[in-house]
């Protein structure tokens, strides 16, 4: 089973790219981040001729997730993250496919910090990893999939010292980061490649991507459940070639799912 995650930066503007992207990788599952559209504007139509199940929650010109399924609908279990009643951004949604639940996220970017978007990016973080304690006292197959607009160490970033105040990159940010994977959560990527440098996002500037000048912020989390039966984690950089394409490139891990017992 390959499960993927794509920042799209835009789904109706990059339809073609990600359509392109699906038809030569065939991902069993992908999470989306900013689709930046509103529900109605969601192509889903053009999705479902691509072979694809699809289940979103959009926001006009922000934020914006969704989870595809090939050849199946993803079965949604919820739609935003705990926590804030008041907060109405588009940026958490979970469904289960194939038996595993899955949760998509786009957490807040932070910037500029401090101040209150900074805050509020922290307050989210918090709320993330009271969800995730519950979903692992569950003890059920479970995955956190999305853009966590973080780097965890200095191996997921170009030139480290150049973002040490960063949103993306300050301590506090890390820390919350590192104290969600405690809970006994397994970063796949860093499981399988420890010491390798890994990057899933270029910006489009200074020829960032030909220089491999990127960092790493789109993560799969594992809960212990799911661990066993991971084969592969890598990021497919052929899309972030492609012209009017999106500064990152989908990441998606391979899973061995066990064979389910016949009565």
């Amino acid at each position: 089973m390959k499960i993927a995650t794509y920042n799209v930066n835009g789904i109706n503007g990059r339809l073609e790219i990600l359509l392109r992207w699906l038809k030569e990788d065939k991902p069993d599952v992908v999470c989306l981040q900013e689709l930046k559209t509103e529900n109605a504007r969601f192509p889903g139509k053009e999705i479902d001729k691509a072979g694809y199940g699809a289940i979103w929650r959009g926001e006009k010109s922000w934020n914006g997730v969704a989870i595809l399924a090939r050849n199946a609908l993803p079965v949604m279990t919820r739609r935003g993250l705990p926590g804030d009643p008041d907060d109405n951004h588009s940026r958490y949604m979970e469904a289960a496919v194939n038996g595993i639940l899955i949760g998509c996220l786009y957490v807040p970017n932070g910037n500029p910090a401090p101040g209150p978007k900074f805050d509020y990016k922290l307050r989210w973080f918090r709320r993330l990893q009271e969800y995730a304690r519950e979903l692992l006292d569950l003890g059920v197959p479970a995955l956190l999939v999305g853009d966590y607009n973080v780097m965890p160490t200095e191996l997921d970033v170009y030139r480290p010292e150049r973002w040490v105040n960063d949103a993306l990159f300050r301590s506090e940010v890390r820390k919350a980061y590192a104290d969600l994977v405690a809970q006994g959560w397994t970063d796949a990527v860093r499981h399988l490649h420890p010491d390798e440098r890994i990057y899933t996002f270029w910006k489009y500037w200074r020829n960032s991507f030909e220089r491999d000048a990127g960092l790493r912020i789109d993560h799969f989390l594992l809960s212990p459940a799911v661990v066993p039966w991971l084969r592969s984690a890598t990021v497919r950089r052929k899309p972030r070639s492609w012209a009017h394409t999106s500064d990152h490139a989908p990441v998606m891990i391979e899973l061995d799912l066990p064979r389910m017992e016949e009565d």
